[in-house]
């Protein structure tokens, strides 16, 4: 026996879970702050991922730390982190009303950082009135799947961008250090000649 789907039921199914997710970067200055607040209901889901990466992609997953929280409507802190350079956070509302998360950079005074994050979650529709259908809790479960397999691409996509930063910064660096280390042993043989020359010729008035 088949099952048919009504055109009323999927738009039910649609209307009864809503999927949101959003990609952002924020700079964050030296010493610098940035807060973001999303407005959500009760029984609404939120889910923060972010990384870090330094200015010009030079620094490295051990000195990128950055202070991450979240705040509930009353001002109460959901989630406080201190000196992390990635992470995720999830939650469920249990309060309708705007929640507030910052990424602080203020531990450090001279390195500006930046911060690549997702925010995506489940807004919850009521849907009270519409009739239980296995089918139809099949497309839910098959909705939500599908969503958290893009926002982990994206984030997988944001490590790999601040990782290829990285390697290149420190291809780049060896690539300076390595054209010093020439010029000190290139000025190094120089001088050597120059003084025994210099040495010689002494040597040779006397």
């Amino acid at each position: 026996m088949h099952r048919t789907l009504s055109l009323s039921g999927v738009f039910a199914v649609l209307l009864s879970v809503l999927h949101v997710a959003v990609a952002h970067n924020v700079r964050l200055g030296a010493a610098g702050r940035e807060c973001f607040f999303e407005d959500l209901r009760q029984s609404d889901q939120m889910t923060v991922t972010y990384q870090v990466s330094d200015q010009e992609g030079q620094g490295s997953s051990g000195n990128l730390g950055i202070d991450f929280w979240v705040n509930d409507p009353r001002n109460a802190v959901l989630k406080a982190e201190k000196d992390v350079s990635h992470g995720e956070f999830t939650f469920t509302a249990q309060l309708s009303g705007r929640y507030i998360y910052c990424f602080s950079n203020e531990a450090s005074g001279f390195v500006s950082r930046e911060v690549g994050f997702n925010v995506h979650g489940v807004v919850y529709i009521d849907a009270s009135e519409t009739q239980a259908d296995p089918l139809e809790k099949e497309i839910k479960s098959l909705s939500t799947i599908v969503d958290q397999v893009k926002d982990e691409l994206q984030y997988l996509l944001l490590r790999e961008r601040i990782h290829r930063n990285t390697a290149e910064s420190t291809n780049s660096r060896v690539k300076w250090w390595s054209l010093f280390q020439l010029g000190v042993v290139a000025g190094t043989g120089i001088f050597q000649v120059y003084y025994l020359k210099r040495f010689f010729e002494v040597k040779s008035v006397v």
